[in-house]
């Protein structure tokens, strides 16, 4: 595994508690990009002594805003493999080893499967998207994109997605991919969307977004020479 060849991109907004932390341990396995996005606490000054590139908004562009920075810098800087995480400490970083395992092998996209929902939009939008896309887990923070998917799609998102844009793009695309068990823990801070109603419609607004721009997945495949 070469590290310097996976951008490990991370969307924080007023994570200076956290984000030292989860550095240290995704170092490891590449190389972390941290999108500072309108924060007003130290999550860029603590990021920047950690060693992460980080790329800051001035104003807060919400969490597909900054993933869609962090992945354009990412391609900017030529990483073959990218991979999502969130700051708050939810995932496990040793499981980027599985998921870059996954990338190396010529999948052009690694899902993650979280052990559990947050909301009840969440568990709507999964069972919607397990039947249309097979995509079982489509707001679980953790995936891993070839940087071919990415330019194939020309972004990460277009329309507040959630971060499930670019995977759905993947998937129908006909491009091969992979899955994977994400164990989560429980987070010290606020969830970014809430658990009320407002988060709850606003996932499901994603999803009918997407149910109206994307059909459905072709039959799955490995890639080539797996």
């Amino acid at each position: 595994m070469d590290r310097s060849r996976v951008a490990i991109i991370i969307p924080a907004l007023n994570e200076a508690a956290t984000i030292g932390a989860v550095l240290e341990r995704v170092k490891e396995y590449g190389d972390p990009i941290v999108v500072n996005d309108g924060s007003t606490d130290a999550t860029a000054e603590v990021a920047r002594a950690a060693g992460a590139e980080v790329v800051t908004h001035a104003v807060n562009r919400g969490y597909d805003g900054a993933l869609n920075s962090g992945f354009a810098r990412a391609a900017e800087l030529g990483y073959p493999y990218l991979i999502t995480i969130d700051a708050d400490g939810q995932h496990n970083p040793a499981q980027l080893r599985e998921m870059i395992g996954y990338l190396e092998q010529g999948y052009q996209l690694v899902l993650g499967e979280r052990d559990r929902l947050q909301r009840v939009g969440e568990t709507i939008y999964a069972f919607v998207a397990a039947r249309r896309w097979r995509i079982r887990d489509p707001l679980c923070g953790m995936k891993g994109y070839a940087l071919a998917a990415y330019r194939a799609a020309g972004r990460f998102d277009s329309c507040q997605s959630i971060g499930s844009e670019l995977a759905v793009h993947t998937v129908v695309s006909g491009a091969p991919v992979a899955t994977m068990h994400i164990i989560t823990r429980d987070r010290l801070d606020a969830p970014r969307f809430g658990r009320r109603f407002s988060a709850n419609l606003r996932i499901l607004r994603a999803m009918f977004i997407l149910l109206g721009r994307y059909g459905a997945a072709p039959a799955a495949r490995a890639p080539a020479g797996a």
